[in-house]
């Protein structure tokens, strides 16, 4: 146990973390005399602000901290609208003004790209939302080991902060949440506790379509609904009596230690167990399971800027790698010849395949195949693509892919990314091959959040 008492102290705000949160510096000296660098976290802070804060053993190099209180105001501070930002994990950044978090992502992608070589000037400004708020289409929320039912608190995963709002998320959505959390508590479910593995509700997943309307409730419990047959009767009531748009209410199963939304049996008990989108005037069905982006409204401006940057034409073949449940791929096979895309998981390519026929396009192949395997397989079956696209998760394409994509050729590249520092080295292992990066248009999609997209173009040189 350390003898060493907390200590308060004025710090300034250098820098922000990858999660959002100020950096400072305090140069103290040991027990020699000596300097000795401490090195602090600060959430919920903004760069040039000058904090009071309270440090628990402080003669440690790192330490995080919540300040104490704000000496100097960083000019962009604002007052955070929801009740529950202090606490949340959800949003890191209500206390900054929007045009700020935009500034801040343009110059994130810039510094990514300015650390493997390649000119800033290419980053156009981030694209921002005209209303940052109530944009997202699904979201996850867990239950307690007591049953109430929120997010997790900022920094601690054993910690739920019972929901009052969520002002990222649709009013309906929030409304049909916090029903299920009345519901939860008038029928003395228990919660699922992380440690001893025992419990019943674990997590609900909310979808909703905002070009459809239709809502999808998924609960996450560790028993079959028949062993709470009165509970499920109240829950189906409930849903139908007050949420006409829930087209599909999911009972999922799930008895696995980790903490994820997976399911080991579904039940269906009521509507069918998918709802439908629509993106760019296509329409797509949604599971429980399906990846598709968060933010519908920017999501849309993703697909506009690719096909607008990407240039396809009726006379090319193209390749989407990393495609999904097709995206991108139906856009741009309605604008080019031939489109194959190639995506490792299994359903969701048996989704793309649906999704092609339900809106009624036949010029696409679809392989189920890890990305590098996948074009080698393509390129022999398919031919040569003048065009390629890519949507990488977060740990990017990597080295093996983006060479491989080097050595196939194809005319343009269009890239898109959500983040810009596997983005810069994937991009960089292009140069061998002869390729120019043309343009970088950032895209914030999630508001509040470090996150952000981007969209980019490169060239084979003559």
């Amino acid at each position: 146990m350390s003898n060493i008492k907390p200590e308060t102290m004025v710090a300034t705000i250098e820098e922000l973390d990858q999660k959002g949160s100020g950096q400072a510096v305090i140069w103290r000296e040991n027990e020699l005399g000596n300097p000795k660098k401490l090195r602090l976290t600060i959430p919920q802070t903004l760069i040039g602000e000058k904090v009071k804060v309270t440090v628990d053993q402080p003669d440690r190099r790192r330490r995080k901290a919540m300040a104490d209180e704000i000496l100097e105001e960083n000019p962009e501070r604002v007052a955070p609208p929801c009740p529950h930002f202090e606490r949340c994990g959800g949003c890191v950044w209500q206390h900054w003004d929007y045009e700020g978090q935009l500034k801040h992502k343009t110059d994130h992608v810039k510094e990514a790209l300015i650390g493997q070589g390649f000119d800033p000037e290419l980053v156009r400004d981030t694209m921002g939302m005209d209303n940052p708020w109530r944009y997202r289409n699904k979201m996850e929320f867990t239950f307690s080991p007591v049953g109430e039912l929120g997010l997790h608190e900022q920094g601690n995963f054993r910690k739920i902060i019972s929901l009052e709002t969520c002002l990222i998320a649709s009013e309906e959505m929030v409304e049909a949440t916090m029903e299920v959390a009345d519901w939860a508590k008038n029928h003395a479910l228990v919660g699922y506790n992380k440690d001893k593995h025992e419990g019943l509700l674990r997590h609900l997943m909310v979808r909703q379509s905002f070009a459809t309307g239709e809502l999808m409730l998924a609960l996450f419990a560790t028993e079959a609904p028949d062993a709470h047959p009165k509970a499920v009767d109240d829950l189906v009531n409930r849903v139908s009596e007050k949420f006409p748009h829930v087209k599909s209410l999911l009972w999922l199963e799930n008895t696995a230690w980790a903490d994820r939304t997976q399911a080991e049996e579904i039940h269906l008990l009521s509507g069918r167990d998918f709802i439908y989108d629509e993106m760019d005037g296509y329409r797509f069905r949604l599971w429980f399971d399906t990846f598709f982006q968060t933010n519908p409204t920017q999501a849309q401006k993703l697909v506009d800027l690719a096909i607008e940057m990407g240039q396809p034409k009726e006379t090319e073949k193209m390749i989407d790698l990393f495609c999904g449940v097709g995206t991108f791929s139906l856009p741009f096979a309605s604008r080019v010849g031939e489109l194959a895309g190639i995506e490792i998981v299994e359903s969701s390519i048996e989704s793309a395949k649906r999704n092609a026929d339900d809106n009624g396009i036949s010029n696409t192949t679809f392989l189920a195949k890890d990305a590098r395997k996948g074009i080698d397989q393509m390129l022999e079956s398919f031919g040569h693509p003048q065009l390629l696209m890519l949507d990488p998760p977060r740990s990017g394409a990597g080295g093996k892919v983006m060479r491989r994509i080097g050595r196939a050729k194809p005319e343009r590249i269009v890239y898109v990314s959500c983040n810009p520092d596997t983005f810069a080295t994937d991009i960089k292992e292009l140069e061998p091959f002869g390729y120019t990066l043309d343009a970088v248009q950032p895209v914030d999609l999630f508001p509040h959040t470090v996150h952000v997209e981007c969209v980019a173009t490169l060239t084979l040189n003559a």
